[in-house]
C-alpha cells in the first residue's frame, strides 16, 4: 500500500510546488489591475501549463488566455477553455490545419508578422464560414519576431483587408526588453514608449479601414511597474502567477514566489561547497547577468535569497556559501526558487499544490513538451 504524503518534505527529490495561497494572491492582484485599468487581461499559460490554473485565472475574471504555441491551446481547449489567442506565429499547413480544427471548437486569435504565414492562412481556411481572425505583432524593442516599420506594417495589414478568409483584428507586442532595465523609472519609460509605439500601430491600420478591437501588450515587469496605457485594451502576460529570482529583484520582493524545486543535499564534498541533487536537469541553466530581472545565478534558496546557485551540472546544483554549509546537513531538504519559473515548470510532469505544510494535490503540467 502506497504511504499517503502529508508533507511536502516527505516528496522525493527533486520535484515542483506550488504554493496554493502564493499563487491565488498573484491571480487575484494582478486581476484587480487590470480591473481597475479598465483593460481586459489575458494570461499567458506558458508560465504554468497546466489547465488548472488556466481555469481558476478565468474564474478570477481573466478574459480567456494567450498561448506561445499551437501545442498549447490544443491541450487548453481540449480542458474546456473557450477563448485562446495564440501570440506567436506558426508555419506550415500542417499546423494551418490544426488551427483550422480548433477555429470550429472554439474561438481561436494567432499572431502574424509575413505575407507567407498569410497565404498559408488563406489556402488552408478557403473552405470556411467563418474567417481567421489575426493580429498584427509589432515589434517595440526585443528584436524577435514582429513588422518593424510604417512600410512593412501598412503593406500587411493592405494585404490581410484583401483577403477573403483572413480578418485583422488588432495588433500585439511584447515589450520583453524591460527585463533589461537599469531600474524601475527606466522599466517604466521602455513601457511608455512600447505601448506609445503599439497604439500607434493599430492607429495607423485603423486609418487603412481595419475594424480593430485590441491593442495588447504585457510583460510582468513592465505592468509591475507601469503606469500608462492609453490606447491598450488587453494586458498579456504570463510570469506574475509564480513570479521567480528575476521578476522578485524586479519588484524587490520575494514574498511572491509561488514556485519552488524541492531538492536534497546530496553532498558537501570540501569547503563551502554544498552540492543539490537538482542539476539543469530540474532548474534552467538559464539567467540573466544584468538588469532589472538579474537572477545572478541558476536558483535562490527560499528565505536565503542571498545564497544562489554557481553551477548546474546535468543532475547537481552546486553552492559556494560557506553560511548555507554551515546550516545545511547532508540529506537536508530546500526549496529552490528557479531563475526563470516558464521553461523550469516544462521540466516536470506533475506538480504539487501545497498549502501551509500540507500537499493537497498533484496538478499534472498537460502542456509539457506541447513545442509545435
Amino acid at each position: 500500500m502506497e504511504r499517503a504524503i502529508l508533507s511536502p518534505y516527505d516528496l522525493p527529490t527533486p520535484c515542483l510546488l506550488i504554493d496554493r495561497e502564493r499563487a491565488m494572491d498573484n491571480i487575484r492582484m494582478m486581476q484587480e489591475k487590470a480591473d481597475s485599468l479598465g483593460l481586459r487581461l489575458r494570461p499567458h499559460i506558458k508560465t504554468h501549463r497546466m489547465p488548472y490554473f488556466a481555469r481558476l485565472q478565468i474564474e478570477a475574471g481573466a478574459a480567456g488566455i494567450a498561448c506561445a504555441k499551437l501545442g498549447e491551446a490544443e491541450v487548453m481547449a481540449e480542458a474546456g477553455i473557450k477563448d485562446i489567442f495564440i501570440a506567436n506565429e506558426l508555419i506550415g499547413l500542417d499546423k494551418y490545419e490544426r488551427l483550422r480544427a480548433l477555429h470550429r471548437r472554439v474561438r481561436i486569435r494567432v499572431g502574424i508578422d509575413n505575407e507567407y504565414q498569410l497565404a498559408q492562412m488563406e489556402k488552408v481556411f478557403a473552405a470556411e464560414d467563418a474567417p481567421l481572425e489575426v493580429l498584427i505583432e509589432y515589434e517595440v524593442g526585443e528584436v524577435r519576431t514582429g513588422v518593424v516599420d510604417d512600410a512593412q506594417l501598412a503593406a500587411l495589414a493592405e494585404a490581410i483587408l484583401r483577403c477573403r478568409h483572413v480578418v485583422l483584428k488588432g495588433v500585439f507586442s511584447h515589450e520583453g526588453h524591460t527585463y533589461r532595465a537599469k531600474n524601475a523609472e527606466d522599466c517604466r519609460e521602455k513601457a511608455r514608449e512600447a505601448y506609445r509605439r503599439t497604439v500607434r500601430a493599430a492607429n495607423l491600420i485603423r486609418e487603412l479601414g481595419a475594424d480593430l478591437d485590441t491593442v495588447s501588450v504585457g510583460a510582468t515587469p513592465s505592468v509591475m511597474n507601469g503606469d500608462y496605457y492609453e490606447g491598450v485594451t488587453e494586458l498579456r502576460l504570463g510570469t506574475y502567477i509564480f513570479f521567480d529570482v528575476g521578476q522578485s529583484r524586479a519588484i524587490g520582493d520575494f514574498s511572491r514566489c509561488a514556485a519552488t524545486v524541492l531538492a536534497s543535499v546530496l553532498s558537501k564534498p570540501q569547503g563551502e561547497r554544498v552540492v543539490l541533487d537538482a542539476g539543469a536537469k530540474a532548474l534552467v541553466s538559464q539567467n540573466r547577468p544584468d538588469g532589472i530581472c538579474a537572477t545572478e545565478g541558476f536558483g535562490a534558496i527560499k528565505g536565503a535569497e542571498h545564497i544562489t546557485i554557481v553551477n548546474l551540472y546535468d543532475e547537481h546544483g552546486v553552492l559556494n556559501s560557506a553560511e548555507f554549509r554551515d546550516r545545511a546537513a547532508v540529506g537536508d531538504k530546500v526549496e529552490v526558487i528557479p531563475s526563470h519559473v516558464c521553461p523550469t515548470v516544462n521540466l516536470y510532469d506533475n506538480a504539487y499544490l501545497v498549502s501551509r505544510g500540507r500537499v493537497l494535490q498533484t496538478i499534472p503540467v498537460a502542456c509539457r513538451g506541447k513545442s509545435t
